[in-house]
Parts: C-alpha cells; structure tokens; sequence
C-alpha cells in the first residue's frame, strides 16, 4: 500500500534542538490580556484567562502573535552570529545536489533528485531494464541523460510560502500520476492529476483528499475525503480520469467518529484495500483491483480492541492480527472464505517480541520485528528451499526499516539502515544468497569521521523496577565524565518508538560536548504494544516518570553535568516537556518545545476540534469524571504554579491543524504570570506553515539552526 513517492523518498530524515539567556533590560515580552472563560465540570472548576487567543481570525489575535515573534526576535539578537555560524556548519554538512536511489516500479525506474540552491525535490524517472533482479542506475552526475520530470516541486511551490506533496501514484500502465498537494500547512491536500503523455494537468479535482489507489483499468482512482470540521479522513469516492463519470461516486462512508478510513492496493496489484481504524481497533475490505466497480467485502468486521492488517499472495490473505495477544501474530487465510472461523497461525503471538510489520513477496516474505526495542528482519522462504534468515545488523541502537519495495515477483528485498553514527544507507538483499550489497550511503561533507563518535544504549530503572532503553551518542575526544551538558529528547504516545536516525545537523552540538540521548519511555511503542499501554489513558503518569528517571540515571552515570541538561519534544512530546517541567523544574536547564499539545483539558473537551474524538483512545474521554481527573493531574496548562522555571523556547505555526497554534500561546501568557525566575520564556509562531514547520528545506534548517543557537546559547557552550 505504498505510493510512488513516499516521504521518506522526497526529504532526509532531519531533527531540531536549541538555548537562552535573561533578557536585556529593555525588553519587554508582549502582554496578554484577559478575558476569563470559566468552565464547570465533574465539581471542578476550569479557569482559562486567555481563552480569547483562540480566535484565528481576530486582527488582536495576529497582532499579538507577531509581538510575540518581534520580542523572540529581539532577545536572539545577541545569538544571530550564532545562528548564521550554526547554519553554515549545517549546510556544509549536507549534500545540496543529490539523487535517491531509483526504485523500480513496473517498466520504469523512480526517483527524486534535489538540486543546490533549490527548496523542494524534482520527481523523475527513467526507462527500466527487462532484468527485474537488476541493480538500479546510479547517475554519475545526480541525473541521467534519459530522465523524464514528472512533478518538479520548486515549480508547484512558486508565489506560494508553502507547499508539501502529501500522496503521489501511479497508474499501472505508466500514465497518469495522481497527487496531492497542500499550500498553507494545514495538512488540507487537493487532488490533481497529470498525463505523463501529455503533460497537461487536471486540478482541484477533490479537496481534502488523503489516500488514493489506481485501479488496474489505469483510468479509476480511488480517493480518500476528510470531514471539513473534524479533519478525520470518513468517506471513499471513485473517480474516473476518462471523464466517463460525470460526478464521483460516494462508494463508503463510516459514521464512528473514532475511524479514519483509507485507501491502497495489495503489492501483487491484484486487490484494493479499503481500511478504517482507530487508535485500537481496525477493519478491512477488500475489491478485486481489475473490478473497480464491483463491490468491497470485508475480511473480517471490526471488534473493540482488535486491529488486523492485510497483503495477498496466490488467491490468499496474509494477516497481521492482535486478536490472541497484543504484540500480534501472523495468520493466512483463503480469500474466498477469508473470515476468522478460517485463520490458520503461521507465526504465533509471543509476549516479547512485537511483530510490527510483514513485507510479502511471490517467493519469501520479510517479517519485521522488534525485539528489547530494536527491530529486527528475519526472511522467509516460501518456496520451501531456504531456511529462515535474519539480516543482522552491527550497532548497539540503530533505526532499520524496509525501504521502497514495489515489485512483487522480485529476488530482492531493499531495506533503509542508519544510527546514530552512520548515514541513512540504503541496502539490497539477495533472498538466495542471503547477502546485502550497499547501494547508496548519504553523503557527509564538511570533513566528518564516524569514528570520532560512540553510541551506547543503556537501561535506566525507574520507582517501579521497569527498565527504559535510552540511546546516547557523543564525541569521544570531548567527553569527561560528569562534566558535559546533556541534551535528551522524549516523545512517549501513541506506540510510536522513537526512530534512532543520523542527522548530520546534530554533528553542531556534538562537536561542541554535548551528549545526546533518546529516552524509550512508555507509551512509544519500542517494547511492543504492552509498553504503549502502560503509557496511556490511565496510565499516563509513567510517560512522565520514565523521562525523569532516564535523566537521573544518566546523570547518576557521569553522562553529564547536574545544571546543564537541555530538554526537547514535540506534539505528544511538547506534552511530555509541559509535564515534566510541571514536576521537577530544577532539573532543567534549557526547554525546546515545537508545536506542544499543553492545553489537554480544553482541547478534549472540545468535540468540534480536529483529532479531539479519536484521541479518547489515547488520553481518555474527559466528559468520564475518572479520565477528567486524571488527565487534568498531568495537563501543563492546567497544572502550571508560581516557581522557577528554566529557561524556554516554544515554537509553533499559525496553520498547525493538530496541535493549535493558541496551546502554546496560551501556554507562554499564563506562564509569564506565574513563573518567579528571570530565565527567557520565548514564543515563535510560524505564521505561514502547519504541525512539520516550514517546507523548505533550506528554511527548515534555517530553524533548526535557530533552535540551536537558543539551546547552545543558554548552556554557554557556543564555541567549537
């Protein structure tokens, strides 16, 4: 169910950090007005003083939001030598003219390529080879002679202050390539479509679209739409590029407001899948790709609690299942009586290791796994020739993960392998040798040695015995015990386990001492679905407390200096930093949060807002007095108190449809009220981008550099 183009293809994975210091005496910060807005509910009482700044469309509401931003400005100043310096060591570490490795995909191969001084990625292709094991091309300039456009971003991007490609497909006979744009950040794409033949375009043909799948008759597209209020993706239409259809057809639409449906396509080409699912809960239908006007079956209905996942290989489904443990199993099943009655086990629930994916192929399939946090790949023969394999990889914390792999009667898998001290990689294996040849390894100038760097990962225990993996890196040379500063970063929700990356933009705070560390906690998904479990709804707290407890234990272990450790997080991670300031104030140096979800308590009472009734699953239902007083216990707005607070940066964009640009504003204005320490509080809000910041690569850096330069700046470590 993979698109053309995925993310992951179009930009390099890329991180943000940062510093401060008191502010000069003639600055002062923007004052807040208040409008008090008292809300009763379960015996309490919710006092909210700066309710007003949700207004998006109040002239006060901009004026004040760009004070903020001109005050933010005015106490960097002293930094922007920094953050010129910083930007620069960034830039020179980036490859600014380069190409992906091209994937093939039916009778061509694709890829994207970016050029220096440009914004956004070009998206090519070029004419495959009938040897479909063949290595790909590498151009030996960044392009190939032969290449052909089809979507070049900068072009899209023009008069526009953003612009990002959300979906991009296909048809299976090369022609047309449907895709998804999205121009103010808000995360709102519309759907355009492009002859290749031609090169004319047809736009605006849906808004609001999210998922979309051709079917095999290269002329019907399959598109998802999002409610306009709520933003949850509910309804399917069929389109017709030939013009055959008049209007679209509604083909589904789910009326449980805790389900997103979307739309995709098994890698044999031979079913489309329609998905809905929740945070918990999952269902699939699926319609023969060759019948587009037929009519969808489900596999099995949904059930509270279970989530399925679906491929097909000759005439039967594989499926990736939950129903008999959490860390699932993996079952098949005959298409033709594809109902749990008709399950057969073929890889069983095991209480230790977390089955998070399955790549199927004509001959083997690739079973993803993560075993005491770290994933795994083992390959299995379905031939019956070959044993089981594992692809084994050589670092003690690493980021390994399938890559682009569209062909389905293939010998070889491609997988994407990086740490914290190696540069994304992307390998080929070879099923029937079991070997993995090095295809491409991004490219570092600017004089970087891997060797001068160590990565670790250490267990710290927490109050009640559980063990949270952290993973560390820093520079050999500049390390003395007890004495660094530490910079940690924390996410801890929705089972999402915190990818363990290279980013060459960190290479600015490790040549300057620092230690950086990536704390596993619960509530990510690094252990398996159970540690997902033990960090939400009820269970909250523990997010709060592991991130605590990592820090203690690596300053407990002469990792770092007490009084020098600088914080991050973002979204669910911004909740994260609101709730462990909340609690140990003095623990913190320096604290980065980018577009924080602060504001729990109003957010979910709010049924109107986007993302508000799916995320019950994740945090609770507030309207329950039990959830209502446990959420309101850790919510940073909520729980914010007069006491020193250490020194913060907090960033967000003014189109941000799932984390609102007023929670951190509100945020910063009670704040401001309450806290009794002269440490820098500062906001930044991104007038012209959404919940990713800005779209550009070289503006995004821009803000990376930014971040950092406040960071540093606040540690008093801003020289080499």
């Amino acid at each position: 169910m993979a698109t053309c183009f995925p993310e992951s293809a179009l930009y390099p994975y890329i991180e943000i950090e940062m510093d401060c210091m008191p502010p000069r005496t003639n600055l002062r910060p923007p004052v807040a007005r208040k409008e008090t807005q008292l809300m009763q509910l379960h015996g309490h009482t919710l006092v909210d003083d700066y309710a007003w700044l949700r207004n998006k469309q109040s002239p006060e509401v901009t004026a004040y939001l760009e004070a903020e931003n001109t005050y933010t400005a005015a106490v960097m100043e002293p930094a922007a030598s920094l953050t010129d310096t910083l930007y620069a060591e960034m830039l020179s570490h980036i490859q600014q003219t380069d190409v992906s490795v091209p994937y093939r995909k039916d009778n061509f191969y694709y890829y994207s390529r970016i050029v220096e001084g440009q914004q956004y990625p070009i998206m090519c292709r070029i004419p495959a080879s009938d040897d479909k094991n063949s290595l790909p091309p590498m151009p030996p300039k960044n392009s190939f002679p032969n290449e052909e456009i089809l979507l070049d971003v900068n072009m899209l991007a023009k008069g526009q202050a953003f612009m990002s490609i959300g979906m991009s497909t296909i048809s299976d006979d090369g022609n047309l390539l449907a895709y998804t744009t999205d121009n103010t950040g808000f995360r709102q794409y519309t759907l355009a479509i492009k002859d290749l033949r031609s090169g004319k375009t047809i736009e605006a043909i849906a808004e609001r679209v999210g998922s979309v799948a051709w079917a095999a008759d290269n002329q019907t597209l399959f598109y998802t739409v999002e409610d306009e209020e709520t933003k949850r993706q509910y309804q399917l239409y069929r389109h017709r590029a030939d013009g055959a259809d008049t209007k679209d057809v509604l083909v589904y639409e789910d009326a449980d407001e805790r389900f997103n449906v979307g739309m995709g396509r098994t890698r044999d080409g031979a079913y489309l899948l329609l998905e809905s699912s929740s945070h918990t809960t999952s269902e699939q239908w699926f319609l023969p790709a060759d019948t587009p006007v037929g009519s969808f079956h489900c596999i099995e209905p949904r059930r509270d609690n279970i989530e399925y996942y679906a491929d097909h290989r000759e005439g039967m489904f594989y499926i990736r299942v939950n129903d008999t443990g959490r860390n699932f199993r993996l079952v098949t099943t005959l298409v033709a009586n594809c109902g749990k009655e008709n399950w057969t086990e073929i890889l069983p629930h095991r209480a230790e290791i977390m089955l998070e994916d399955f790549d199927l192929f004509r001959d083997f399939n690739v079973i993803c796994e993560r075993v005491q946090g770290l994933p795994h790949m083992r390959v299995f023969d379905l031939t019956g020739k070959r044993p089981p394999q594992e692809i084994v990889f050589p670092e003690p914390a690493y980021r390994a993960a399938p890559d682009i792999n569209h062909e389905f009667d293939t010998k070889t898998f491609r997988y994407n392998y990086q740490s914290l001290i190696t540069p994304a990689s992307i390998y080929q294996y070879d099923v029937s040798t079991a070997e993995s040849l090095l295809l491409k390894q991004v490219e570092v100038p600017g004089g970087f040695d891997r060797s001068l760097y160590a990565s670790e990962r250490v267990f710290a225990t927490t109050a009640d015995g559980t063990q949270v993996p952290v993973s560390l890196v820093y520079r050999k040379d500049r390390f003395i015990s007890g004495t660094n500063p530490l910079y940690v970063y924390g996410y801890g929700s929705y089972g999402y386990s915190l990818p363990i990356g290279f980013s060459s933009n960190r290479l600015s705070l490790l040549d300057r001492g620092l230690v950086l560390a990536y704390a596993h906690i619960r509530g990510g998904g690094e252990m398996g679905k159970p540690w997902h479990d033990a960090g939400r709804m009820m269970e909250k707290h523990n997010t709060f407390t592991d991130f605590i407890h990592a820090i203690e234990y690596l300053l407990a272990q002469g990792y770092a200096a007490a009084g020098k450790v600088a914080i991050e997080g973002g979204s669910a991670g911004g909740l994260l930093m609101g709730a462990v300031v909340n609690r140990r104030p003095d623990l913190f140096h320096v604290v980065l949060s980018h577009v924080p979800f602060v504001d729990v308590m109003n957010t979910m009472l709010d049924a109107s807002l986007p993302l508000t009734v799916p995320e019950y699953e994740e945090w609770g239902n507030p309207n329950e007095k039990a959830a209502f007083e446990y959420m309101l216990s850790y919510s940073p707005y909520d729980n914010l108190r007069a006491t020193h607070y250490p020194a913060m940066l907090m960033k967000t964009s003014l189109n941000d449809s799932q984390v609102m640009y007023w929670e951190p504003a509100k945020y910063v204005a009670k704040l401001r009220t309450l806290k009794q320490s002269d440490t820098l509080l500062l906001l930044h809000t991104n007038m012209a981008a959404g919940h990713g910041g800005a779209s550009g690569r070289y503006d995004y850096l821009k803000e990376i550099a930014f971040d950092y330069a406040f960071l540093l700046w606040q540690l008093g470590v801003e020289e080499l």
